[in-house]
Order: C-alpha cells, then sequence, then structure tokens
C-alpha cells in the first residue's frame, strides 16, 4: 500500500504524489533547446523528486549524470584537486549504480582520483568530460543537485566558469559539451560572488550569465492536489469530498509541495477524519512541529534583521511593500520560499508560514511578560468550554482586560500595536487548540480579517481604528461581504475607539442575513 512521504525522494511506486507529467516535459523542453539553468526553489519544494523524474524522463533520448554535491564533504572544496578529485568519485559511483562510462574516461577519472596533484585540475578534468560528450552515441546531460554544499568556495566558482565556457564554445565554434547543465538548489547562484566578497562592487557577478530563465510552476494547484486525493480515496474509501479537501489544503499551504503531503501524511497515520476540521486541525499540530523546512526557515528570520524588517511590516503594520529584485532583503525573503511577488506586491507566501511568522513574532518570552497574555492564559477555561471557543465572550473580556492595563494612557497606539495585544490575548487562549491567520487581501493599515480555526469552527474578526460612523459603516458592509465567502452568518469586530464619547463594550448590528458582533476599546 502506498504511503505519503515527507522526507527523500517521491517515489509513484510508492508514495502518493503528484503527477509531475507535465512539469519535466517542460523541463525537457529547455534541455532538447540545449539550455544551461538553474533550478532555484526553497527547502523541501520537491527539488529532488523532480530531478528523480526528469532524468527517468530523458533516460531514452540522453545519457544523464545526475550527481548530488551533499555527496562531496568540506574537504572537498578546500583546493581544486580535492574537488576534483571528490567529483569523479561521485561520477564513479553512478557507474556502480549502472551509468555506462567508456572505458578510456572511466580510466582518466581513477587517474584524477588517486592523485590530487599536478594531474588533478579542472582544465584537465573538463578535457576528459568533453572527451566523454565527443565521443557519447548520446548527448549528455548533467544534473547537479544539492549545489548550496558548494555555493561559498571559490573552487566551485571557477567549475562554473568551465562550464560556461564549455557552453560558450560549443555554441560559437561547435565544440563538444554537455547539451544541458541542470543546478538545482536553495541559493541563486547569481548571488553566489555576494557570498564570498560582501562588497558593492562584486555583489552579483557570477559565472552563471548564461543560465536561461527556469520558469516552471513547481507548486501544486488545486486540481493536482485532487488527483493524488482520488488515488488516495480508490484504495481507501474514506468517503471524503476530494474537491473541498483539495482546496482547503491549497488554501493553507499555496501548494508548497512538503506542506501538502505533510497535512495528508498526519490525516492518514493518525486516522483522522478527511474533513475541512480535520484539515484545519492538522494545521494546528504542523505549527507546534520542529521539521526541518521549519527549523531552516526560522533559522534565517533568526539570523537576519533585515528580514525581520520586511516580515514584521508586513504582517503587523499592513505596508504594502512594493516587490523590489534589487532589495537584498525580499530577494533572500523570496529565495527561501517566506514571501512572493503577488502582483508586484511582498506577500507572505502561504497560510501556514504565515501563521509560523506570527507566533515567531508574538514569541514564547513576550507571551509569557505580556499582562495581557498572561490573562488569556490563565482565564482561557472560561473562553474554552466544552471544546468550543466562546468568542463573543473573548471580545467581551478583551475590552474590559484592556481598559483595565492601558485606558489610563494618553498617548494613542497604531494599528500595529492594536493588532499585536489583540493576537497575544487569542494566542494565549487558542495555542495548541486552535489557528489563526490574516486572510491577505484585507491587510493594509485601515483594517484586517482575523481567521480563527477552533474545535471545528471558523470565526472571522476585523480589527481596525475607529475613524468616524460613515468609515466604522463600510467596514461593517465589507465584514458582511467577506462572511460570504466563508459560507458565515456571524462575524465579529474589534474596533479601537479614542473619542473621549465613546460607548465601550459590545453591541450587535444586523446586516441582511449577517449578525455581526462589534466590540469598542
Amino acid at each position: 500500500m502506498k504511503a505519503f512521504n515527507t522526507t527523500g525522494v517521491c517515489v509513484p511506486e510508492r508514495h502518493y504524489m503528484v503527477d509531475l507529467g507535465g512539469r519535466v516535459a517542460q523541463i525537457k523542453t529547455m534541455v532538447d533547446a540545449g539550455q544551461y539553468f538553474t533550478i532555484n526553489r526553497a527547502r523541501q519544494f520537491g527539488k529532488s523528486t523532480t530531478l528523480a523524474a526528469l532524468a527517468k524522463y530523458l533516460k531514452d533520448d540522453y545519457v544523464v549524470l545526475r550527481l548530488d554535491f551533499q555527496g562531496i564533504g568540506n574537504d572537498g572544496f578546500l583546493s581544486e584537486g580535492s574537488f576534483v578529485q571528490a567529483f569523479c568519485r561521485l561520477i564513479r559511483k553512478k557507474k556502480k549504480s549502472g551509468l555506462s562510462i567508456p572505458d578510456v574516461i572511466n580510466a582518466a577519472l581513477n587517474t584524477y582520483v588517486e592523485d590530487a596533484g599536478s594531474r588533478a585540475k579542472l582544465d584537465a578534468l573538463f578535457e576528459v568530460l568533453n572527451d566523454w560528450c565527443s565521443m557519447s552515441s548520446s548527448k549528455i546531460v548533467l544534473i547537479i543537485d544539492e549545489v548550496d554544499s558548494a555555493t561559498n568556495n571559490q573552487v566551485f566558482l571557477d567549475f562554473l566558469a568551465q562550464l560556461r565556457e564549455g557552453y560558450l564554445n560549443r555554441d560559437a565554434e561547435g565544440a563538444p559539451a554537455f547539451q544541458s547543465v541542470i543546478l538545482a538548489g536553495v541559493t541563486d547562484v547569481k548571488n553566489l560572488r555576494r557570498k564570498l566578497r560582501p562588497d558593492e562592487e562584486h555583489k552579483f557577478n557570477s559565472p552563471w550569465n548564461i543560465a536561461a530563465d527556469f520558469n516552471v510552476d513547481m507548486s501544486f494547484n488545486a486540481g493536482e492536489i485532487a488527483v493524488m486525493l482520488e488515488e488516495y480515496e480508490a484504495d481507501h474509501r474514506t468517503g471524503m469530498d476530494i474537491k473541498a479537501i483539495a482546496q482547503e489544503i491549497h488554501n493553507f499551504t499555496s501548494g508548497y509541495p512538503f506542506l501538502v503531503s505533510r497535512i495528508c501524511q498526519l490525516i492518514d497515520v493518525n486516522g483522522l477524519p478527511w474533513t475541512i476540521e480535520g484539515v484545519s486541525g492538522v494545521v494546528g499540530k504542523i505549527l507546534m512541529e520542529n521539521n526541518a523546512l521549519f527549523g531552516s526557515i526560522m533559522g534565517k528570520v533568526q539570523d537576519n534583521a533585515e528580514l525581520r524588517e520586511v516580515l514584521e511590516r508586513v504582517l503587523f503594520s499592513g505596508d504594502e511593500l512594493p516587490y523590489e529584485p534589487d532589495d537584498i532583503a525580499i530577494v533572500d525573503a523570496t529565495m527561501y520560499g517566506l514571501v512572493e511577488n503577488a502582483w508586484g506586491k511582498v506577500q507572505v507566501s502561504n497560510r501556514i508560514f504565515e501563521m509560523r511568522l506570527y507566533n515567531f513574532f508574538l514569541s514564547a518570552s513576550k507571551i509569557q511578560t505580556t499582562p495581557i497574555s498572561q490573562v488569556g492564559m490563565s482565564e482561557k477555561g472560561s473562553f474554552i468550554v466544552g471544546g468550543r471557543l466562546q468568542m463573543e465572550y473573548l471580545l467581551q473580556r478583551f475590552v474590559e482586560v484592556f481598559d483595565e492595563l492601558y485606558g489610563d494612557q494618553d498617548a494613542r497606539f497604531d494599528e500595529e500595536e492594536g493588532r499585536r495585544r489583540f493576537l497575544l490575548f487569542v494566542r494565549a487562549v487558542i495555542n495548541g487548540g486552535g489557528n489563526y491567520y490574516v486572510e491577505a487581501q484585507t491587510r493594509n493599515k485601515e483594517r484586517m480579517d482575523l481567521v480563527i480555526d477552533y474545535g471545528g469552527e471558523r470565526f472571522v474578526v476585523e480589527l481596525k481604528i475607529w475613524r468616524g460612523n460613515a468609515y466604522n459603516e463600510r467596514g461593517e458592509k465589507q465584514l458582511a461581504a467577506y462572511l460570504d465567502y466563508f459560507h458565515l452568518k456571524k462575524g465579529y469586530m474589534l474596533s479601537y475607539n479614542f473619542n473621549k464619547s465613546k460607548t465601550q463594550g459590545i453591541r450587535r448590528i444586523q446586516i441582511g442575513d449577517k449578525e455581526l458582533v462589534e466590540a469598542v476599546v
């Protein structure tokens, strides 16, 4: 029986997975055209699985030399000779796996492995590789996975320069060279020189300026997820609503391959219901994991102050940051898979990353030291009754606690501070049993729609600053319209009002068939 897989390469015969046929066919057109390019995607975005499928797809037309630079240790990058030795060892291992290597080429590789001295040089290695390309009955495609293992080494830049020279000589003079070279990793190869030389002059200088653009979409759409679930359903007969579940998984993940598979894996392994509520519950579990993906991306956030600033501005301030391809923080955030270019603006790439980032910025230390968070934690039992979140009482109590803690403050605070305080309160209440996210289309300086999932129920809360009755009435109509999207009849509003004549507390508003509960602070 097949299973969902989130570690290593996915194999169609053993794992439930999205059909990659269309993607590898697109990539083959680039190979057929003789292009050299980089598959630059975030961690666990399905690069290795795609390369495995591609190698299988190409084998009838090409000799495929697929290497993984994780097989080269640190010592292999210390010098030109050690790199040539390690590279030749990787090729020899492929011979043991069935790759056909001409005897004369194999003998030359053995020579370099045995002697890292004067003979083991990059130019000599490439003479051998070009000879192989010349005598091979089929054109050779070189695929190198995990190039990140090499990106902070000068010897790798020299290796790229040799590939570049072969590419140029092939096209200009008809010299033998690889038909196509594919480098896969997280790091964009054009940024290599920045990692080696941090000064401005060399920031983006790389020998890989011959690379063609790689525009193949490697994320999964809802239809592709549905096809995968159809195969699972044929085996297990759960009775799930495949289309609805696929769409909900896509809503949370935006098709990030690891996250899609992880949701399905946890539902399957734990025998949980294949329902909308089941998906939401599993998302809560994923947010509490310290898996390799989160460890990698959150480590980048912790170590990069400029990156943190960009993310906080988008998440809390509601700033609509223009997507600037020359902004280093935005480039890095994109490379790590945290943000994307959404119609010219910076947007967090999926809801799960967004929730994890909110949890990071509302860190455990803040929760323990912020008075409003302490109230949320200490009174959690009154907000969760019979496994259900008492949303209206939560808003009522927040108004009371906010007034007790901050009511005598003369200084106004902006939307960002108001959002932080409410999120701290909500997170303290639902942590471990529910999750929340902000609808990206409503995140701006004027309003923010917070969506809370708890116990199979969904609550939408609009957060805003009071700016007069007319503005407030527009917000009420906007929220009522937004509730239609979720098929909800009841919504909630939290308004921060600094007028001395305000009426503080809870009030109810009826708009058509929608009931709005507004809390005024």
